[in-house]
C-alpha cells in the first residue's frame, strides 16, 4: 500500500532505482530540474524534458499514446554536487490551468514497479507549470518531498528560477515604418534556389479564401529566447525568437523544415502504418489579408521569395517530410507575416501522426537554429505550427502549435487570422 504526502511531508527512498510517474486529466509534460543545493542547474543539460530526454542518472521515458512520459532515475548515477532532482509538470497549453482540471497525482515507485508514495496535487488555481515533488539528499541518503509549488508565470519564470538560459527581455526594437503599398518597386532578384526533383503531386486546393478579421489578442505567451549557432533552441508553444544570428546579423535566407511520422499499429501481420498524407503549405498576410499561398498545388510564390520543395505523399523517412525555402530579402514590404501550417489531405487526425515537428535552418550555413516539437496527438486534421512575423525593423519567429478543422489550405484560410495577433 503506498504513502500518501501531502503537501511539504516527505519520506526515506531505500531503492537504488526510481520511476516518477503521473495521472492526468489534460495532455501535460513531465520533466525534470537537476539542481544543486542553491537550487541552480548547472548547466543546460541538467534539464531533462522531451527534446533533451536524458541527463545524469535520469532518463525520461515516453508514456504509452495520450499519457505522459515517466522519470526513471537511478539515484546512484545521479552526480554529487546535484542535490535535488525536481519533477515538473507543465500543460501542452501554456494559456489554460490546473485550475480547470481534476488534481493531478505524482507517484513514485522503485524498480519493479511497486508504488511507494503517491501525491494528489491540490489547492493549483490559475498555474500552468508545477513542481510535483523532488528527490533529495539528506545526511548520504535520498528522500522525496511532496512539493506542489506552482508558477502562473509559466514555462519561462520556472526555468530562469532554475538557471536555465532564456531571454525574457528582449532589447526594445525600432518603431515600425510606415507600410508602403503593394505596388512597391519589385526587389532584385534572389540568387538561384536549387529545387528538388518532381515529385507526384496531390489534386489542386480549392481556391484559397481570405481570411477573415482579426479576432481579440490571446493571452500572454512564453517569454523570447535568442537564437545560437552553438545550440539550436527548443521552442515551446508560444515561444518567440528574433531572427537574428550571433553578432547580431540579421537572418535574410531560412528553410522551414517540417516532418512527421505516421503511428504505428500491431496487427496479426506485424507492425502497420497508415499512408498519412500531410500537406505543409506557407500563407503570406498583408495585415489581415491573404496575400498569397505556397503549397502543393503553387510551389512558388507570385514574388518568388517563398519555394515549396515538393509534396510528401506519406510521411515515411527520417528529417523533413516537406521543406519551404523563404528569402527574407525578397518578401514584399505590405507583406508582414507568413504562417507555416500543416492539413492533412485524406482527413487523418493528428492522433494518427508522431514526432510531428517543424525546424528553423540557416539557409546560407545549414545550421538548425531553432526547433519546435509538437506533443501529444489532437483529434484536428490541420495544424498551425508556426509563423515569421515583421516587428519593428526585424523578423520573429513563433511557435503556435494549435489545431484545426482543415484537409487542404482552402479550408485553413478562413480560420487563420485569430493567430496573427502576436
Amino acid at each position: 500500500m503506498p504513502t500518501s504526502l501531502s503537501k511539504g511531508q516527505n519520506g526515506p527512498l531505500t531503492a537504488s532505482d526510481v520511476v516518477v510517474s503521473l495521472e492526468l486529466t489534460t495532455p501535460a509534460d513531465l520533466s525534470a530540474l537537476l539542481v544543486k543545493a542553491d537550487g541552480k542547474v548547472r548547466s543546460d543539460a541538467d534539464f531533462v524534458f522531451f527534446n533533451q530526454p536524458t541527463g545524469p542518472g535520469v532518463r525520461l521515458v515516453p508514456g504509452a499514446p495520450g499519457q505522459a512520459a515517466s522519470l526513471a532515475v537511478s539515484l546512484a548515477q545521479v552526480p554529487a554536487d546535484i542535490d535535488q532532482v525536481r519533477a515538473v509538470i507543465t500543460l501542452d497549453d501554456p494559456s489554460s490551468s490546473f485550475g480547470r482540471f481534476a488534481p493531478p497525482t505524482a507517484r513514485v515507485a522503485d524498480g519493479t514497479g511497486t508504488v511507494l508514495y503517491e501525491y494528489l496535487i491540490e489547492g493549483l488555481t490559475s498555474e500552468s507549470v508545477v513542481i510535483a515533488l523532488e528527490l533529495y539528499r539528506r545526511q548520504g541518503a535520498w528522500k522525496v518531498r511532496a512539493v506542489g509549488q506552482g508558477y502562473a508565470g509559466g514555462f519561462a519564470d520556472l526555468v530562469t528560477d532554475h538557471g536555465v538560459s532564456v531571454d525574457d527581455a528582449p532589447a526594445p526594437s525600432a518603431p515600425a515604418a510606415p507600410t508602403p503599398p503593394p505596388a512597391a518597386p519589385t526587389p532584385p532578384p534572389a540568387p538561384p534556389v536549387q529545387t528538388a526533383p518532381p515529385v507526384q503531386s496531390a489534386p489542386p486546393a480549392q481556391p484559397v479564401q481570405p481570411a477573415q478579421p482579426v479576432q481579440q489578442a490571446q493571452p500572454a505567451q512564453p517569454a523570447e529566447v535568442s537564437l545560437t549557432k552553438a545550440r539550436p533552441v527548443s521552442l515551446v508553444k508560444g515561444q518567440k525568437v528574433t531572427l537574428r544570428k550571433d553578432g547580431g546579423v540579421a537572418l535574410t535566407y531560412l528553410t522551414m523544415g517540417l516532418g512527421w511520422d505516421p503511428v504505428q499499429k500491431r496487427g496479426l501481420f506485424g507492425n502497420r502504418s497508415a499512408d498519412i498524407d500531410l500537406d505543409a503549405s506557407a500563407v503570406m498576410f498583408a495585415d489581415n489579408q491573404i496575400a498569397d499561398v505556397v503549397y502543393y498545388g503553387q510551389l512558388r510564390s507570385k514574388d518568388g521569395s517563398i519555394q515549396h520543395q515538393g509534396d510528401n505523399l506519406t510521411g515515411v523517412g527520417e528529417g523533413d517530410d516537406e521543406v519551404i525555402l523563404v528569402d527574407l530579402t525578397r518578401v514584399p514590404a505590405h507583406v508582414n507575416t507568413v504562417m507555416f501550417i500543416v492539413t492533412s489531405y485524406k482527413g487523418h487526425t493528428f492522433e494518427q501522426v508522431q514526432n510531428a515537428f517543424c525546424r528553423l535552418v540557416d539557409g546560407t550555413t545549414d545550421i538548425e537554429l531553432a526547433r519546435y516539437t509538437l506533443q501529444g496527438g489532437m483529434p484536428f486534421t490541420g495544424m498551425v505550427m508556426a509563423k515569421v512575423f515583421r516587428q519593428g525593423g526585424d523578423w520573429r519567429l513563433q511557435a503556435i502549435g494549435e489545431g484545426m478543422q482543415a484537409k487542404h489550405p482552402g479550408e485553413a484560410a478562413p480560420q487563420l487570422s485569430r493567430f496573427l495577433v502576436s
